[in-house]
Formats: C-alpha cells, structure tokens, sequence
C-alpha cells in the first residue's frame, strides 16, 4: 500500500496564483489555502505609519495544504521548488509530514480512495 503524506507549503502571498495554476496542471484537484503569519530568517519588515517608522515583526504568508500519495508528494515537491524559488530571503518552507489515515466523511472511503 502506498503511504500518505500532508505537504505544507508556506510562501509568499503574490506566488499563490502560479502554484495553484501549476498544481492544477498536475492533477492535484484539492488543495487547502490558508492566510498566516510569522517571521523568520527576513525577521519582520518596517513600515510607515504617520510618518512613524514601525517594525512589524509578523509577514503575511499563505500556507497551501495538500494531501497525496507518496508519488504524488515527490512531484509536487519538485514543482513547488521550482514556482516558488526566486532565491530571496522568504521563498518560504515546504513541510512533507506522514499521515495515517484520509477518512472522506460523505463516503467512508478511506486511504488512498479518500484523496
């Protein structure tokens, strides 16, 4: 039976677009977006406010969720790697994590079937 994986991708906001058309281009039907926040090597950004300089140690990101088959998680890598890599300071991270189990809740199906 072929493992499962979650693949996190968090990168930058304006980069979604590209890696939604470009999973898309690959079969992968179902993905989950999310908006979020935080910092890392680029430790936050400063920004004019009333002419106060402020620092914001938070930078708005985006996280795509998506679970797939072992195969499937080695080529979304790849092409992850390659949309979202401009060589700057916060391309982001790519997360392959084991999962269990998919349960689809309309269905029962599980495993693979659930994907």
């Amino acid at each position: 039976m072929e493992k499962i994986f979650k693949i996190e991708i968090t990168t930058r906001e304006e980069k979604l677009k590209e890696l939604q058309e470009s999973l898309e281009g690959i079969g992968i039907k179902g993905m989950s977006i999310l908006q979020v926040s935080g910092y890392g090597n680029q430790k936050g950004k400063t920004e004019v406010y009333r002419g106060n300089a402020l620092r914001v140690d938070m930078i708005a990101k985006i996280r795509v969720e998506i679970i797939a088959t072992q195969s499937q998680a080695q080529e979304i890598i790849l092409l992850a790697k390659s949309v979202l890599n401009t060589g700057k300071v916060g391309d982001g991270k790519i997360v392959l994590l084991p999962v269990e189990n998919v349960i689809r809740i309309r269905t029962a199906q599980e495993g693979i079937e659930a994907i």
